[in-house]
């Protein structure tokens, strides 16, 4: 079974479907209102450990009641809870979400206990690291913790992916030690000054994340698939999977946490970014985050109706 390591964000999602979003200073009444585990690092976390994975989880929770549900969840998918702490000094965090009619979402996330999530939090963990196939990355935490992960990783020769998202400015130098990176078309435009809007903006953008030291640059593109670039003059689009979207809100973290299991299970690239397309479109199929990650029958069933053997 494959070894990951998630080190990152747990909030609470606080989510509502209305008729559109928001406009500033407009009230929508929407409805009905859902609250479910969350946060890019508990979602991947799902995702990884219903695809198949054994996954640890690093985060810091509230000593509250959306902490100790976020402990239960974790629990009940088996994932191991050992390095997830407690902070009595902050709240568990929470995403405010809103999805409109078109399925599309506007988010915001206040990180509470999980924004603390320090050095030494990582290097408690290093046991789990050493003995890891993949350790999984968000930027959803401080950055403290981002950086002593990678290095962390780098020590004991794991391969790193780097999902920037949300983005928010870190040093650079850490991507020479970043096996793989995945960011969205608005975090690789955050990143490179690229807007990417196509393909051939996809190129541009992950030569330049290349020429950083990231080897493997795989720039996601919504319902399009995620397009891949690994060096020389062209990249790759692995097209995504056609499904009645409900509620776009976790797709990324869904692509992630699925990618990272293929990847760690022996995948090739290819085959692991169409394993995370498979478990992305399978997501959206269903109302929330964490709760919406498909589970290892789901994605075999969905892979074979469609035809494709991984």
């Amino acid at each position: 079974m494959p070894k990951i390591v998630v080190i990152g964000s747990y909030v609470v999602d606080l989510m509502s479907r209305a008729p559109h979003l928001p406009k500033p200073g407009e009230t929508v009444l929407g409805g009905p209102f859902k609250m479910g585990p969350g946060g890019k690092g508990g979602n991947q976390a799902t995702a990884a450990v219903r695809c198949g994975s054994n996954v640890t989880f690093v985060t810091r929770l509230g000593d509250d009641v959306f902490g100790r549900e976020a402990l239960e969840h974790f629990r009940r998918e088996r994932v191991n809870t050992q390095y997830i702490k407690h902070d009595k000094d902050e709240a568990t965090g929470a995403a405010l979400i809103s999805v409109d009619q078109q399925s599309e979402n506007s988010i915001v996330v206040a990180l509470g206990a999980c924004g603390k999530i320090s050095e030494g939090d990582v290097l408690e963990a290093e046991a789990e690291i050493k003995e890891a196939d993949i350790v999984l990355l968000q930027l959803e935490t401080s950055i403290e913790a981002v950086v002593a992960s990678v290095r962390l990783s780098a020590k004991h020769g794991v391969p790193v992916i780097l999902n920037p998202a949300p983005f928010q400015k870190f040093s650079k130098e850490i991507l020479k030690d970043v096996s793989y990176i995945t960011p969205n078309e608005t975090e690789a435009h955050e990143l490179t000054g690229v807007e990417v809007i196509d393909e051939h903006s996809a190129l541009i953008a992950a030569k330049k994340l290349y020429e950083l030291g990231v080897k493997n640059v795989i720039i996601t593109l919504g319902k399009q698939g995620a397009f891949l670039y690994t060096g020389g003059e062209k990249g790759k689009l692995i097209p995504g999977f056609t499904v009645d979207a409900i509620d776009t809100t976790g797709a990324g973290d869904a692509f992630n946490g699925g990618f990272a299991h293929a990847v760690a299970s022996g995948k090739s690239i290819t085959d692991a970014m169409i394993f995370g397309n498979c478990v992305a479109a399978l997501s959206v199929t269903k109302i929330g985050t964490a709760p919406a990650m498909p589970i290892k029958t789901e994605i075999d069933e969905f892979l074979k109706h469609n035809g494709v053997l991984i």
